[in-house]
């Protein structure tokens, strides 16, 4: 798959880097938002599922325990190192990752019981084009899960790094970032009321990621999209900014950042009278 987009190319070359740090201690937030958001789902055995924008199976591997062997889950990202070692370590066979553009993956309409996307819809220009694109696969009765940051995202780190990497190099300062258009409830409900979905549930979620030590700051920085502004820094300035970093964690006792998230899911409906008289399964 050749990639021409350049909000795309970015995405794929940060999480292939940022990869490597995703099953590190300090970047737990990972794995247990990935497991809550699927937990949300009630899924049945056997469902089959999508999991767009995938990562390494944080939420695609517990996708694939709840449905079972005679369940399928589909995981598609443009990062190219996915999770087929952990499935395989975990012995799932009934996932598939693969390399691939959730904006344009090619399935039917009504193809899947449900479809997934953890912290990625805020990666594509055209949010609700995405989830247009994502609610036209689900089934009636199926559900569409996208989770996606809260306010106060990283902090009280991230305000320090942002500071530090204006004072390295002011170009790579992102006083906007992708995640920061829906950061609120009301902007994630307006996000699907804007892709024709009428009816989402939305909840938010207060999180925290404790810190052992301020050097686990620089591993989620390098396990997460930040890990994008320090390869464009070079080795020195990256240097530079990492001891800046931790040398005021050190100096305020930070002990943890925030990760707050929003969880929001919607039910489609029956599409046809013959659907409305069949009655609905469990997820």
């Amino acid at each position: 798959m050749e990639l021409t987009d350049p909000p795309k190319i970015k995405a794929a070359t940060t999480y292939n880097s940022a990869a490597d740090h995703f099953d590190d201690e300090p970047l737990g937030f990972w794995d247990r938002y990935g497991r809550q958001t699927v937990a949300r789902l009630s899924l049945r055995r056997g469902a089959r599922i999508l999991d767009a924008a995938c990562g390494t199976g944080a939420s695609a591997l517990p996708a694939a325990e709840t449905v079972g062997p005679d369940g399928k889950v589909i995981a598609v990202d443009l990062a190219e190192k996915l999770g087929r070692a952990k499935a395989s370590a975990q012995g799932l066979d009934n996932v598939e990752f693969k390399l691939g553009d959730m904006t344009a993956l090619g399935y039917p309409d009504h193809h899947f019981d449900a479809v997934v996307c953890v912290f990625g819809v805020f990666f594509v220009p055209d949010m609700k084009g995405l989830v247009a694109e994502l609610w036209r696969m689900v089934k009636p009765f199926g559900k569409l899960a996208v989770t996606t940051w809260g306010p106060r995202f990283f902090e009280p780190m991230y305000s320090q790094w942002n500071e530090a990497v204006r004072a390295e190099r002011p170009d790579l300062y992102a006083a906007f970032n992708p995640w920061d258009r829906i950061t609120e409830p009301e902007a994630v409900r307006r996000l699907f009321e804007d892709a024709g979905i009428p009816a989402v549930e939305v909840a938010t979620e207060s999180g925290r990621q404790r810190l052992a030590a301020p050097e686990d700051w620089w591993t989620i920085v390098l396990g997460s999209g930040l890990r994008w502004t320090v390869e464009q820094l070079g080795p020195e300035a990256a240097s530079r900014l990492r001891e800046r970093n931790l040398a005021w964690a050190r100096s305020e006792s930070v002990a943890a950042v925030e990760t707050n998230v929003i969880y929001a899911v919607a039910t489609k409906a029956a599409d046809s009278l013959y659907e409305r008289n069949e009655a609905p399964p469990d997820i």
